[in-house]
Protein backbone atom coordinates (compact mmCIF):
# COMPACT_ATOMS: atom_id res chain seq x y z
CA UNK A 1 0.00 0.00 0.00
CA UNK A 2 1.75 3.49 -1.01
CA UNK A 3 1.88 6.24 1.75
CA UNK A 4 0.61 9.12 1.28
CA UNK A 5 3.86 10.68 0.04
CA UNK A 6 4.39 8.08 -2.88
CA UNK A 7 1.03 9.07 -3.58
CA UNK A 8 1.61 12.66 -3.94
CA UNK A 9 5.16 11.60 -5.68
CA UNK A 10 3.53 9.69 -8.24
CA UNK A 11 -0.05 12.05 -9.18
CA UNK A 12 2.68 14.16 -10.32
CA UNK A 13 4.94 12.00 -12.41
CA UNK A 14 3.83 12.19 -15.47
CA UNK A 15 3.43 16.04 -15.31
CA UNK A 16 4.32 17.75 -18.51
CA UNK A 17 6.46 20.89 -18.80
CA UNK A 18 3.21 22.87 -19.46
CA UNK A 19 1.83 21.48 -16.55
CA UNK A 20 4.32 22.12 -14.34
CA UNK A 21 4.78 25.86 -15.57
CA UNK A 22 0.79 26.34 -14.65
CA UNK A 23 1.44 24.44 -11.35
CA UNK A 24 4.57 26.25 -10.41
CA UNK A 25 2.58 30.15 -10.90
CA UNK A 26 -0.85 28.67 -8.99
CA UNK A 27 1.70 27.92 -6.38
CA UNK A 28 3.19 31.64 -6.29
CA UNK A 29 -0.33 32.72 -6.14
CA UNK A 30 -1.17 30.97 -3.19
CA UNK A 31 1.28 31.67 -1.89
CA UNK A 32 0.93 35.70 -2.53
CA UNK A 33 -1.96 35.37 -0.88
CA UNK A 34 -1.42 33.80 2.17
CA UNK A 35 2.24 36.12 2.51
CA UNK A 36 1.35 39.49 1.68
CA UNK A 37 3.90 41.18 3.57
CA UNK A 38 6.58 38.67 2.54
CA UNK A 39 9.88 41.07 1.79
CA UNK A 40 13.34 41.07 2.55
CA UNK A 41 14.21 40.88 6.10
CA UNK A 42 17.51 42.35 6.32
CA UNK A 43 17.11 46.40 7.63
CA UNK A 44 18.50 48.73 5.35
CA UNK A 45 18.19 51.99 3.87
CA UNK A 46 21.01 51.98 1.22
CA UNK A 47 22.25 49.93 -1.71
CA UNK A 48 25.31 49.90 0.50
CA UNK A 49 24.01 48.74 3.74
CA UNK A 50 21.54 46.09 1.98
CA UNK A 51 25.08 44.79 0.60
CA UNK A 52 27.04 44.69 3.54
CA UNK A 53 24.24 43.40 5.36
CA UNK A 54 23.89 40.42 2.84
CA UNK A 55 27.34 39.22 3.34
CA UNK A 56 27.18 39.57 7.13
CA UNK A 57 24.42 37.20 7.26
CA UNK A 58 26.23 34.19 5.77
CA UNK A 59 25.74 31.39 8.46
CA UNK A 60 23.70 33.63 11.07
CA UNK A 61 19.94 34.77 11.40
CA UNK A 62 18.62 38.48 9.74
CA UNK A 63 17.37 39.05 13.44
CA UNK A 64 21.45 39.20 14.15
CA UNK A 65 22.48 41.13 11.11
CA UNK A 66 19.51 43.30 12.05
CA UNK A 67 20.84 43.69 15.27
CA UNK A 68 24.89 44.72 14.44
CA UNK A 69 24.09 46.75 11.42
CA UNK A 70 22.89 49.84 13.58
CA UNK A 71 26.07 49.96 15.53
CA UNK A 72 28.35 49.00 12.10
CA UNK A 73 26.46 51.76 9.94
CA UNK A 74 26.53 54.75 12.65
CA UNK A 75 30.05 54.10 12.91
CA UNK A 76 30.71 53.42 9.18
CA UNK A 77 27.82 54.84 7.18
CA UNK A 78 29.39 54.32 3.39
CA UNK A 79 32.25 52.66 1.45
CA UNK A 80 34.40 55.29 1.99
CA UNK A 81 34.16 55.32 5.61
CA UNK A 82 34.86 51.36 6.15
CA UNK A 83 37.33 51.24 3.14
CA UNK A 84 39.72 53.37 5.65
CA UNK A 85 38.35 51.57 8.96
CA UNK A 86 40.47 50.06 11.38
CA UNK A 87 40.05 45.93 11.20
CA UNK A 88 39.70 45.43 14.40
CA UNK A 89 37.39 47.81 15.42
CA UNK A 90 35.06 46.30 12.43
CA UNK A 91 35.50 43.17 13.81
CA UNK A 92 33.83 43.92 17.56
CA UNK A 93 31.23 45.57 15.77
CA UNK A 94 30.45 42.57 13.87
CA UNK A 95 31.70 40.14 16.35
CA UNK A 96 28.30 38.05 17.58
CA UNK A 97 27.37 36.92 13.62
CA UNK A 98 30.27 34.58 13.32
CA UNK A 99 33.43 34.01 11.00
CA UNK A 100 33.71 37.67 12.32
CA UNK A 101 37.38 37.90 11.55
CA UNK A 102 36.69 36.70 7.58
CA UNK A 103 33.48 38.65 7.80
CA UNK A 104 35.46 41.72 8.65
CA UNK A 105 38.27 41.28 5.89
CA UNK A 106 35.51 40.99 3.66
CA UNK A 107 33.64 43.85 3.93
CA UNK A 108 36.58 45.93 4.17
CA UNK A 109 37.78 44.76 1.22
CA UNK A 110 34.43 45.24 -0.40
CA UNK A 111 34.34 48.85 0.63
CA UNK A 112 37.89 49.40 -1.08
CA UNK A 113 36.66 47.53 -4.21
CA UNK A 114 33.79 50.28 -3.99
CA UNK A 115 35.47 53.30 -3.41
CA UNK A 116 37.97 52.62 -6.23
CA UNK A 117 36.42 51.67 -8.88
CA UNK A 118 33.19 53.02 -8.37
CA UNK A 119 33.48 55.78 -6.70
CA UNK A 120 32.03 54.28 -3.79
CA UNK A 121 28.60 53.93 -5.40
CA UNK A 122 27.28 50.37 -5.35
CA UNK A 123 26.92 49.38 -8.75
CA UNK A 124 23.16 48.31 -10.47
CA UNK A 125 24.19 45.29 -12.85
CA UNK A 126 25.01 41.75 -11.70
CA UNK A 127 27.91 40.94 -13.36
CA UNK A 128 30.05 43.95 -12.02
CA UNK A 129 28.49 43.02 -8.33
CA UNK A 130 29.59 39.57 -8.53
CA UNK A 131 32.95 40.80 -8.82
CA UNK A 132 33.32 42.38 -5.31
CA UNK A 133 34.72 40.88 -2.17
CA UNK A 134 31.92 37.96 -0.62
CA UNK A 135 29.72 38.11 -3.49
CA UNK A 136 28.20 36.01 -5.81
CA UNK A 137 24.62 35.82 -7.79
CA UNK A 138 22.60 34.71 -4.87
CA UNK A 139 23.81 38.09 -2.58
CA UNK A 140 24.10 40.05 -5.68
CA UNK A 141 20.10 38.73 -6.84
CA UNK A 142 19.14 40.56 -3.42
CA UNK A 143 20.57 43.57 -3.71
CA UNK A 144 19.44 43.97 -7.20
CA UNK A 145 15.70 43.37 -6.62
CA UNK A 146 15.66 45.20 -3.19
CA UNK A 147 17.80 48.35 -3.45
CA UNK A 148 17.71 48.65 -7.42
CA UNK A 149 13.94 46.95 -8.50
CA UNK A 150 15.64 44.74 -11.15
CA UNK A 151 13.63 41.21 -10.79
CA UNK A 152 16.37 38.45 -9.65
CA UNK A 153 15.78 34.59 -7.93
CA UNK A 154 17.57 34.26 -4.74
CA UNK A 155 18.79 30.95 -4.22
CA UNK A 156 19.13 30.52 -0.76
CA UNK A 157 18.57 27.19 1.17
CA UNK A 158 14.99 27.60 1.48
CA UNK A 159 14.54 28.01 -2.03
CA UNK A 160 16.64 25.54 -3.48
CA UNK A 161 15.12 23.13 -0.74
CA UNK A 162 11.62 23.97 -1.43
CA UNK A 163 11.72 24.18 -5.54
CA UNK A 164 13.08 20.52 -5.38
CA UNK A 165 10.16 19.34 -2.82
CA UNK A 166 7.90 21.49 -5.59
CA UNK A 167 9.22 19.87 -8.55
CA UNK A 168 10.57 22.87 -9.78
CA UNK A 169 13.59 21.36 -10.24
CA UNK A 170 16.36 18.95 -9.22
CA UNK A 171 19.27 20.51 -9.37
CA UNK A 172 21.38 21.01 -6.27
CA UNK A 173 23.64 23.53 -7.62
CA UNK A 174 22.19 26.88 -6.95
CA UNK A 175 22.76 28.65 -10.14
CA UNK A 176 21.52 25.40 -12.29
CA UNK A 177 18.38 25.49 -10.17
CA UNK A 178 18.39 29.55 -10.19
CA UNK A 179 17.74 29.38 -14.03
CA UNK A 180 15.53 26.14 -13.79
CA UNK A 181 12.78 27.72 -11.31
CA UNK A 182 13.35 31.09 -12.92
CA UNK A 183 12.61 30.03 -16.69
CA UNK A 184 9.08 28.89 -14.73
CA UNK A 185 8.13 32.40 -14.39
CA UNK A 186 7.59 36.07 -15.89
CA UNK A 187 10.65 37.87 -14.51
CA UNK A 188 8.57 40.49 -12.92
CA UNK A 189 7.69 38.04 -10.31
CA UNK A 190 11.12 36.63 -9.23
CA UNK A 191 12.38 38.89 -6.20
CA UNK A 192 8.74 38.63 -4.89
CA UNK A 193 8.49 34.96 -6.05
CA UNK A 194 12.29 34.74 -3.84
CA UNK A 195 10.66 36.11 -0.75
CA UNK A 196 7.34 34.13 -0.85
CA UNK A 197 9.13 30.90 -1.21
CA UNK A 198 11.47 31.64 1.83
CA UNK A 199 8.57 32.83 4.17
CA UNK A 200 7.22 29.62 3.47
CA UNK A 201 9.95 27.70 3.77
CA UNK A 202 10.14 29.08 7.46
CA UNK A 203 7.38 28.85 8.73
CA UNK A 204 5.77 26.02 7.38
CA UNK A 205 7.69 23.95 5.18
CA UNK A 206 10.76 23.55 7.56
CA UNK A 207 13.74 21.38 6.39
CA UNK A 208 13.71 18.45 9.07
CA UNK A 209 9.83 17.86 9.40
CA UNK A 210 7.44 20.28 7.38
CA UNK A 211 4.03 20.81 8.58
CA UNK A 212 1.90 19.25 5.94
CA UNK A 213 -1.17 18.96 7.37
CA UNK A 214 -1.34 22.67 7.79
CA UNK A 215 -0.04 23.21 4.55
CA UNK A 216 -2.04 25.41 2.01
CA UNK A 217 -0.33 23.63 -0.91
CA UNK A 218 -1.00 20.46 -0.01
CA UNK A 219 -3.20 19.93 -3.08
CA UNK A 220 -0.17 21.15 -5.82
CA UNK A 221 3.32 19.60 -3.91
CA UNK A 222 4.58 16.60 -5.11
CA UNK A 223 6.19 16.05 -2.01
CA UNK A 224 3.05 15.89 -0.06
CA UNK A 225 3.11 13.54 3.15
CA UNK A 226 6.75 13.91 3.80
CA UNK A 227 5.92 15.67 7.24
CA UNK A 228 3.35 16.00 9.72
CA UNK A 229 -0.04 14.89 8.25
CA UNK A 230 -2.31 15.38 11.25
CA UNK A 231 -4.00 18.88 11.01
CA UNK A 232 -3.51 19.94 14.93
CA UNK A 233 -0.17 18.93 14.98
CA UNK A 234 0.88 20.39 11.74
CA UNK A 235 -0.42 23.67 13.00
CA UNK A 236 1.35 23.36 16.58
CA UNK A 237 4.50 23.47 14.09
CA UNK A 238 3.90 26.70 12.28
CA UNK A 239 5.95 29.48 13.19
CA UNK A 240 6.45 33.09 13.40
CA UNK A 241 3.60 34.96 13.27
CA UNK A 242 1.47 31.99 12.25
CA UNK A 243 2.43 30.25 15.21
CA UNK A 244 -0.53 29.35 17.53
CA UNK A 245 0.82 31.37 20.42
CA UNK A 246 1.50 34.43 18.15
CA UNK A 247 0.60 37.97 19.39
CA UNK A 248 -0.43 40.95 17.72
CA UNK A 249 3.25 42.13 17.52
CA UNK A 250 4.67 39.19 15.54
CA UNK A 251 2.00 39.16 12.82
CA UNK A 252 2.71 43.05 12.45
CA UNK A 253 6.47 42.10 12.47
CA UNK A 254 7.40 39.05 11.21
CA UNK A 255 11.03 37.80 11.99
CA UNK A 256 13.12 35.35 10.82
CA UNK A 257 15.56 32.79 12.82
CA UNK A 258 17.88 32.05 9.26
CA UNK A 259 19.66 33.84 7.16
CA UNK A 260 17.26 35.56 4.29
CA UNK A 261 19.79 35.12 1.42
CA UNK A 262 22.93 33.78 2.64
CA UNK A 263 22.10 30.40 4.75
CA UNK A 264 22.92 28.47 1.80
CA UNK A 265 26.92 29.53 2.01
CA UNK A 266 29.17 27.07 3.31
CA UNK A 267 31.63 28.97 5.87
CA UNK A 268 35.37 27.46 6.48
CA UNK A 269 35.38 26.95 10.19
CA UNK A 270 38.68 27.78 10.32
CA UNK A 271 38.39 31.14 9.00
CA UNK A 272 41.50 30.51 7.10
CA UNK A 273 39.63 31.44 4.16
CA UNK A 274 37.94 35.19 3.47
CA UNK A 275 34.06 34.60 3.56
CA UNK A 276 32.55 34.29 0.45
CA UNK A 277 28.62 34.36 0.60
CA UNK A 278 27.70 32.58 -2.22
CA UNK A 279 30.17 32.28 -5.14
Amino acid sequence: MLTVAEKSARKFAKETPLGRTRRARKIHRILAEVYPNAKCELDFETPFQLLIATVLSAQTTDIRVNAVTPGLFAAFPDAHSLAVANLIEVEELIRSTGFYRAKARNIVKLANELVDEYDGVVPNRLDKLVKLAGVGRKTANVVLGNAFDTPGLTVDTHMGRLARRFGWTEETDPVKAEHEIAALFPKRDLTLLSHRVIFHGRRICHSRRPACGACPLAALCPSFGIGELDPDKARSMLRFEMAPEATVADAAAPESSNAATSDASELDASESDAVENDR
